[in-house]
């Protein structure tokens, strides 16, 4: 029987905007003071329109209902991280798993991240580590952002990382401290509405640079409080469906306005809220910018024009993949018992080492 790598670990994320498991196997290697990586595969395993559903619906469900899905996505992610782990041939001594986020509300003391560790470390016989958020809020912190820990070790040449997921954030030093925060939300609006044209996504911005931006909806979503608030501070689906999509519905309820239109507009309120960030933090670059938005030719050409910050776009791999390798991360960092979360990002009352872990055998 082979040894496992003690090198190798396997970072699984689930995000908000619902377009699949991404899975990374990755090394990591101490170099002073930063961490070498080195990424040996990835992939994204995209959800079915069941899962979608599923996953989508979730806060409908009744506690008893949501049990179960949060096992039947342990299930499920353990069954597909088993047939990663095959087909590659790799050989993980750990898998660190993000999960899926159903409930986000740190503000009231609780926060939910559902797909079963143990299930995962039962079906792959590998240890596991998950719910990296519940400690820091249980600190009083936000539980969020996690990625900063990782942006300062990983790709600490950057002036600052940008994510543009379902939700963008973003991490830079201020005062000799790591800080981060959630910007604004971005594909999870973007998808919401390409959904309605029977679309996943609007590949590259296209439908929203054939749009117009409607000015007076702008001028609705600037206005909202989050973005006048000071950090930390993070987002979550709630906060979306609470507050952000029902600017767009009663405006819609109004106006006869198109989705391409409601794209366009969305790209534009997108791209204010980052270069305001970026212009305020005096931020020159270079930025990384990485997720899902990095591949929105339209969305990177404002942000651009928007703002004299130089910005840089990195390989594929790091773009679609840094999320689930930052999981690894903390997952490594968790096994080496060292600091993975930072007080300075989420506001908790310290820093501390989250997670919990499930051993495979």
């Amino acid at each position: 029987m082979q040894s496992k790598n003690n090198d190798l670990v396997i970072g699984l994320m689930s995000g908000t905007s619902l377009d699949g498991l991404d899975l990374c196997a990755c090394e990591f290697t101490n170099n002073n003071n930063s961490v070498d990586f080195r990424i040996i595969h990835a992939e994204t395993i995209p959800y079915t329109q069941d899962w979608r559903n599923r996953l989508n619906n979730a806060t409908q469900l009744s506690g008893e209902e949501l049990t179960k899905l949060h096992y039947q996505l342990g299930e499920y992610f353990g069954i597909t991280t088993s047939d990663f782990i095959q087909r590659n041939n790799l050989l993980p001594y750990l898998i660190s798993s993000h999960g899926h986020t159903i409930f986000h509300q740190p503000q009231n003391g609780f926060t939910l991240q559902i797909g079963s560790g143990a299930n995962i470390a039962a079906i792959t016989g590998t240890d596991t580590v998950c719910d990296f958020r519940s400690k820091d809020v249980a600190l009083g912190g936000q539980g969020a952002p996690l990625v900063p820990i990782g942006d300062q070790y990983l790709f600490g040449n950057y002036e600052a990382c940008l994510n543009l997921g379902g939700i963008a954030n973003i991490s830079f030093y201020q005062e000799g401290k790591r800080i981060a925060f959630d910007i604004c939300p971005v594909n999870m609006a973007l998808n919401f509405y390409a959904e309605k044209l029977n679309l996943n996504y609007d590949n590259k911005g296209q439908i929203a640079a054939s749009g117009k931006v409607i000015e007076e909806l702008l001028a609705d979503l600037n206005r909202l409080s989050f973005y006048s608030e000071k950090g930390p501070k993070s987002l979550g689906k709630e906060w979306f469906e609470k507050y952000f999509l029902p600017v767009i519905t009663e405006f819609e309820q109004k106006n006869n306005s198109s989705i391409a239109d409601i794209l366009s507009t969305l790209i534009e309120h997108i791209s204010i809220q980052h270069s305001d960030i970026l212009s305020k933090a005096n931020i020159k670059g270079p930025v990384l910018v990485t997720g899902g938005g990095a591949l929105n030719d339209f969305l990177i050409s404002k942000i651009i024009s928007n703002t004299t910050t130089k910005i840089y776009i990195p390989d594929s791999d790091v773009i679609n993949y840094k999320e689930a390798l930052i999981f690894a991360f903390l997952g490594w960092l968790y096994c080496e018992n060292k600091t993975n979360t930072l007080s300075s990002a989420t506001g908790a009352k310290k820093d501390s080492i989250g997670g919990a872990l499930y051993k495979g055998l």
